[in-house]
């Protein structure tokens, strides 16, 4: 995203920690990344379709806002930040990975060509992300506490269950096709996310809503968004469309 001297500085957790391990090696020689997802509220939770606001709030590991925290619940935050870790650093879609890590202490890895895998770890803190990029290339002293490395830890991984969340795919699938549909993506969830906070819709109808939004407008979407202006008039479109799905 940043040309010539120009330098973009990731705060979300997951792009920070892929910053500072691409540091490694070249970007050629990366095989793979692999962002890590809590898995939110449900990820062991069979049965979605009686889920409440309460349930979708009550959030494991991090401490956010209503609508990051309903994102996490749909891993619909997982589909943008692969979305976001494509644009950020150039990668094609078909060399970003995700998997669960309850834990939320292993933030992304990149593997290399050789083998070798890089991840970072740190606390599930904000301030560690939030304190690098305002610092870069310096690091604030103390900005959190660090991993206790004398203790018995036990991080866990395992793949995310795309049936049960099918966000992932559908971000996939809207960055395969690429232009405006990504945005469309981001804009008919804020209006899905709104609409189940505010008790009109199932938990389960969120990603619904979104899958039917950029289906619906994918043949029409724009191959290029020149300014912000293209931008805001395709998320009004998905936001209308969203708007009309769920009346439905």
């Amino acid at each position: 995203m940043a040309h010539g001297r120009d330098r973009i500085i990731p705060v979300d957790s997951e792009h920070s920690a892929l910053f500072q391990a691409m540091k490694s090696g070249k970007l050629s020689d990366v095989s793979k990344v692999v962002l890590t997802a809590s898995g939110g509220p449900f990820r062991n939770r069979e049965d979605l379709s009686d889920v409440t606001v309460a349930d979708a709030l009550a959030h494991p590991t991090w401490a956010m806002g209503p609508v990051v925290t309903i994102n996490s619940a749909t891993l619909v935050n997982k589909g943008l930040e692969i979305i976001e870790a494509h644009y950020l650093f150039n990668i094609p879609y078909s060399k970003i990975d995700a998997v669960i890590h309850p834990q939320s202490v292993i933030h992304s890895m990149v593997e290399f060509n050789d083998g070798s895998t890089i991840a970072q770890a740190s606390p599930p803190n904000m301030k560690g992300p939030i304190s690098y990029a305002i610092s870069y290339p310096d690091r604030v002293p103390h900005a959190m506490p660090p991993i206790n490395w004398s203790e018995t830890h036990v991080w866990e991984f395992s793949p995310i269950d795309e049936d049960r969340f099918p966000s992932i795919e559908l971000a996939r699938r809207c960055g395969a096709i690429g232009g405006a549909l990504t945005a469309m993506y981001n804009a008919a969830n804020e209006v899905a996310v709104a609409a189940f906070l505010n008790g009109q819709i199932p938990f389960t109808a969120i990603v619904d809503t979104i899958e039917k939004t950029v289906t619906q407008l994918a043949g029409n979407s724009p191959s290029v968004l020149r300014d912000l202006n293209d931008v805001s008039a395709v998320e009004n479109d998905a936001r209308a469309v969203a708007h009309q799905a769920l009346q439905k």
